[in-house]
């Protein structure tokens, strides 16, 4: 019969030591630590630079002639990582085929924000190619100086600079390989022009597509380490509710899991994944009986009726109050969008390795920087000792929970002193992952004797954005204090209408609370908002007989 412990520490204690009620059904031998220099939690090369004005923090040639980008925005499947190469190759004339890149390792890569809004490549992906075209002027003026010829008489291709008359160059290989620049990135430098191009703007296979197609590619789903444990939290059955006590004896039978509590966060590890899922779905737990949520039926009439924390006037050309009621003909439409999961095709998962004040952390997050800045607050880490690393997860447009999937994994692994692996499941998915905010939308318009429009107005009623980091659902549930950050998008976008009105007011009032924690969906705003106004004119083009296109 497996042996119980247990030991109960209060979350100070928890923050200094790492302790929590820890039940442990005895493993049959202290399972190795990971071995790989990604799990130590500090970068491969202290030297490495990270300052994002530095050429060197974006690239590096080796003495082989290859080069290495390091990007601090994310290949999310769009492909981003080779554009960038493209872009590299085209500044300082190297084959595609000599770069890769590394993206979102915090340990190796430049903090260049998170990736999001159509960034990559606009934002990232500038930044990148400033950094090669200064290093491409640089290697010029390190081979005038080894041919003895003007760095105007230069050019570079293929590796090589050479006299643009002919002649003999030299490798950049040789100038520069295996060192560094040592020279900040000019936000001026002349990049190439398009016209000059010849490898930009060239279909190029992308290198992930066929490991993608073959079931090869390492997503975060697959990552494992040598050691890690799996682990699982178990949610309450409704937000707010509290645990009030579990019953460690439903989980005899279940060879070596431990059960970890820590105020209302309940979780469990395991060495077999499998052993997870069944402790998970067996321990029983009481929880208090909580009715937070309205009903879906009410949803839009609880938002109508929550409190409000500002009103905005979006747009306003006139007095569309006055004009509504001396309109020959008036019509109004409300429209709800409710709330949407995020639902990527595999759920939400994260592989963490605390150990003191270090932790690396292997997440699919959309943001590693920000991310290991927050874990390393929350937590109590050394945002210094804190490493993330990105791998690939399932796409989401938009926020899903990998950034609460690596904070369950980080306090499983801070309190049981080993690796964890954390995985979803659908229904955590569905049921706990930031939500694509509910809209709800009041359209009125006036239309004269002929059917012009002479008013329209728009009342929005939309969760309001709050400063600071969303706050992640184990710390809450562990009652560790961290920020409370709201980020719903852009949403009072596109609620005025593309067409011609007199006078126009569109009033968004940005709501205090809302049921669901929101986060951006695809084109925040724009979905239900267009929605809304190009079926609100079709409903004004049925009333006046008119043909809506």
């Amino acid at each position: 019969m497996p042996t119980i412990s247990a030991l109960a520490m209060t979350r100070r204690g928890l923050l200094k030591a790492g302790g929590a009620l820890v039940v442990s059904f005895a493993f049959d031998a202290a399972l190795p630590r990971a071995l790989t220099a990604q799990s130590r939690g500090a970068t491969d090369d202290p030297s490495k630079p990270l300052d994002p004005e530095i050429v060197d923090s974006f690239l590096a040639i080796h003495a082989d002639g290859s080069v290495i980008v390091y990007s601090g925005k994310v290949d999310i499947g769009t492909g981003m990582r080779i554009a960038v190469a493209q872009m590299v190759a085209e500044e300082i004339g190297l084959p595609v085929t000599r770069i890769s890149v590394i993206d979102g390792d915090t340990g190796l890569c430049p903090d260049q924000g998170g990736t999001g809004g159509s960034n990559g490549l606009t934002r990232g992906g500038m930044e990148i190619r400033r950094a090669a075209a200064t290093a491409r002027r640089a290697l010029w003026t390190m081979a005038a100086d080894r041919l003895q010829r003007p760095a105007a008489d230069l050019t570079i291709a293929d590796g090589q600079v050479h006299p643009l008359d002919g002649g003999a160059g030299v490798s950049i290989a040789s100038l520069i390989g295996d060192r560094q620049f040592s020279v900040k990135v000019d936000p001026n430098v002349t990049l190439v022009a398009p016209s000059k191009h010849t490898v930009m703007g060239k279909p190029l296979p992308r290198p992930d597509v066929v490991d993608k197609c073959t079931a090869r590619h390492v997503y975060v789903q697959d990552f494992n380490l040598p050691g890690m444990l799996h682990g699982r939290v178990i949610r309450p059955p409704a937000i707010g509710a509290t645990l009030q006590s579990i019953d460690a004896a439903s989980l005899f039978g279940i060879p070596d899991v431990r059960i970890v509590r820590i105020e209302n966060f309940l979780g469990v590890v395991a060495r077999d994944e499998w052993a997870a899922v069944r402790a998970a779905t067996a321990l029983k737990a009481t929880w208090t009986d909580t009715q937070t949520l309205p009903g879906h039926a009410d949803l839009a009439r609880h938002v109508r009726e929550s409190a409000i924390d500002r009103d905005q006037d979006i747009v306003n050309t006139g007095d569309t109050a006055t004009a509504l009621r001396g309109a020959a003909k008036t019509l109004s439409a409300t429209y709800f969008w409710p709330n949407q999961s995020h639902a990527p095709l595999g759920p939400s998962c994260a592989v963490a390795d605390v150990r003191g004040d270090s932790a690396t952390v292997w997440s699919s997050s959309q943001g590693t920087h920000g991310l290991r800045a927050n874990l390393a607050k929350v937590f109590g880490l050394d945002p210094q000792k804190v490493r993330v690393v990105f791998l690939e997860g399932s796409g989401s447009y938009g926020t899903s929970g990998y950034d609460y999937a690596a904070a369950d994994a980080v306090l499983l692994s801070k309190t049981v002193g080993q690796p964890v692996r954390v995985q979803w499941s659908r229904r955590d998915e569905l049921r706990w992952d930031p939500k694509g905010p509910q809209q709800l939308l009041d359209l009125r318009a006036g239309l004269d004797a002929s059917g012009r429009i002479v008013a329209w107005d728009t009342q929005m009623w939309l969760p309001t954005a709050r400063p600071g980091a969303r706050a992640y659902l184990a710390a809450d549930a562990a009652g560790i204090s961290q920020e409370h950050g709201m980020n719903s998008g852009l949403l009072s976008q596109n609620g005025d209408p593309p067409y011609e009105a007199e006078r126009v007011r569109v009033v968004a009032h940005w709501l205090k609370d809302t049921p669901l924690v929101p986060s951006n969906l695809r084109a925040p705003g724009k979905i239900a908002n267009v929605f809304a106004v190009e079926s609100f004119t079709d409903e004004i083009a049925a009333a006046t007989g008119v043909d809506p296109v």
